[in-house]
C-alpha cells in the first residue's frame, strides 16, 4: 500500500505564459526563423516556483488564457504606429501587424482575466496603446540625448535615476530603494492610455512605469528587466500567480 495515498496532494505550480519574440538563428551551419524567450525571464520565473511557458503570437493564442495564471509580455520590436492612429516615423522598426495584433489580443484576455500581469519595454508600451494611449516613436527628438538608448559599439545599457510614485505596485516591489533604469529603449510612452497611472519617471520626465488602475498586478515597466540580475519583479509575478491560485481553495473552504 502506498503510504503517500493519503497524504495531501501538492498544489501546482501556477503556470505563467510568456509572449514569444521570433528571431533569425544560425544552428549547424543552418539559417533559421525562431520563435524564443529570453532565458532570464525563463529562469527567474522558474526560481520563484513558476512554470514559465512560451505562448506563439499566432491565431488562437488568446484562447490559452485560461490555462494560464499570469502573462509576461516582453521587449521586442516597435509597434505598428497604426495602432495607435500615427505614421511610421524613419527609426520605427515594427514587428508584425499581425502579431502585434495577437499579442494585444492575448494581454487584452489576460487583463479581462484578472491574471497578473508583467509588461516590459514594448510590452508596457502595448499596454499603453491597448488602453487608447501613444507613444514617442523616436525618443531622442524628445529629450535631446541618447541616455535611454546608448549609442556605443555594443549593446549598452542606459542608466536614468527614477522617481518612484509612493505606494505604487512598482514602489512595493522595489521597497522603495532609490533606483536607477537598465534601459534600452528609443520609444516611449507619450499619451497615457485611460485607466493606467504613471508610478515611475526619469529626471527628463520619461515613463518608466505604468500600472492598471484597480487590478491587483497588472504592471509595465520601460527597463530591461532580464537583462540584468534583478529578479524582483518576476518574483513579484510569480507571487501575484500563486496567490491568484489560492483564491478559488480559500473561498471553497468558507462554506
Amino acid at each position: 500500500m502506498n503510504s503517500d495515498t493519503n497524504a495531501p496532494a501538492r498544489p501546482r505550480r501556477p503556470v505563467i505564459g510568456i509572449c514569444a519574440r521570433t528571431a533569425p538563428v544560425t544552428l549547424q551551419d543552418s539559417d533559421l526563423l525562431v520563435a524564443l524567450a529570453l532565458n532570464a525571464h525563463v529562469a527567474f520565473l522558474a526560481e520563484a516556483g513558476a512554470v514559465p511557458v512560451l505562448l506563439p503570437l499566432v491565431q488562437g493564442a488568446r484562447e490559452l488564457i485560461g490555462r494560464l495564471d499570469a502573462l509576461l509580455v516582453p521587449g521586442g520590436p516597435d509597434l505598428d504606429p497604426a495602432l495607435y492612429g500615427a505614421a511610421a516615423h524613419p527609426a520605427t522598426r515594427a514587428m508584425s501587424p499581425d502579431a502585434d495584433r495577437v499579442e494585444l489580443a492575448v494581454l487584452r484576455a489576460a487583463l479581462d482575466a484578472g491574471l497578473p500581469v508583467l509588461a516590459i519595454c514594448r510590452g508596457m508600451q502595448a499596454l499603453n496603446v491597448l488602453h487608447g494611449g501613444t507613444l514617442h516613436q523616436h525618443l531622442s527628438d524628445v529629450t535631446g540625448h541618447d541616455g535611454h538608448r546608448p549609442r556605443t559599439a555594443s549593446f549598452t545599457l542606459g542608466r536614468q535615476p527614477l522617481t518612484l510614485l509612493p505606494g505604487s505596485q512598482i514602489a512595493a516591489v522595489l521597497h522603495g530603494d532609490e533606483e536607477h533604469t537598465a534601459c534600452h529603449h528609443h520609444q516611449a510612452v507619450d499619451r497615457i492610455g485611460s485607466g493606467l497611472a504613471v508610478t515611475a519617471r526619469t529626471a527628463d520626465g520619461t515613463v518608466e512605469a505604468l500600472e492598471v488602475v484597480g487590478h491587483p498586478f497588472a504592471v509595465g515597466v520601460q527597463w530591461e528587466c532580464g537583462q540584468t540580475p534583478d529578479k524582483r519583479l518576476h518574483h513579484a509575478l510569480a507571487h501575484a500567480a500563486a496567490n491568484l491560485r489560492k483564491e478559488p481553495a480559500a473561498a471553497m473552504s468558507i462554506h
